[in-house]
């Protein structure tokens, strides 16, 4: 059955990545309240109000649905297919955001969402609607965007030994990384700077170097382009 355009409804969609150098990469998502997919999991979002932008619906979103706030978003793809809602024809808009879960713990769902939890990523239940599809979009997207704009202020300590930041690319990457070619290609970057600081050692070898990010040479490497291959 076709609907007309007064049907068609826009909405927005958060994909939020968190990171633990102890539990690895998590997805946040919501259970839904209401039907269709009553209790589902699915991805925050709903619809965009008439006097608000994108990002402000996504956010507000966000914060009804989880009780969270993130500092950045980006915009990830638009999603239309006629039959992705059941109710009508709704077109939309993902933005994904990657932040350190750990500030993220105290969770708070309310409006329609039921509950909202962490789940790892490599054990994520069904989800509804169209939003497996989504998140997998993210995931690739994450995985292309770290092969030319090196990630971590976020995710890391302010001050980390360079292994940190290895676990960092081999859960998001999902495999293994050569890493004395990664450490060759992250330092001629010049992105880290090496600190008179060492690591707690947790077994017989020695403390690890600690590192911080040089955000002025990192800047300048975004307007530069990157491109390094993992």
């Amino acid at each position: 059955m076709s609907v007309s355009g007064s049907e068609i409804k826009v909405a927005v969609d958060a994909i939020v990545f968190g990171y633990s150098k102890n539990e690895g990469v998590s997805i946040l998502l919501i259970q839904r309240k209401y039907p269709p997919f009553k209790n589902a999991w699915a991805i925050p979002g709903g619809f965009v109000l008439a006097d608000e932008s994108l990002e402000e619906a996504v956010r507000r979103e966000l914060r009804e649905e989880t009780g969270i706030e993130v500092n950045y978003l980006e915009q990830l793809y638009t999603f239309g297919d006629p039959d992705r809602d059941p109710r009508k024809r709704v077109i939309s808009i993902a933005y994904f955001a990657l932040v350190k879960s750990a500030r993220f713990q105290q969770l708070k769902a309310s409006t329609d969402a039921e509950n909202a939890q962490w789940f790892n990523f490599k054990q994520l239940p069904s989800l509804a609607f169209d939003h497996r599809k989504i998140l997998n979009m993210a995931i690739e997207r994450v995985r292309t965007k770290i092969r030319y704009q090196p990630i971590g202020f976020e995710l890391l300590d302010r001050k980390f030994p360079f292994a940190d930041l290895e676990k960092l690319y081999i859960a998001l990457l999902d495999r293994d990384i050569d890493r004395r070619n990664f450490y060759k290609k992250v330092m001629a970057l010049g992105i880290l700077d090496e600190t008179d600081e060492y690591a707690k050692s947790e077994g017989k070898g020695r403390p690890s170097k600690m590192y911080q990010f040089n955000k002025k040479r990192y800047q300048e490497l975004l307007k530069e382009g990157i491109n390094f291959e993992i």
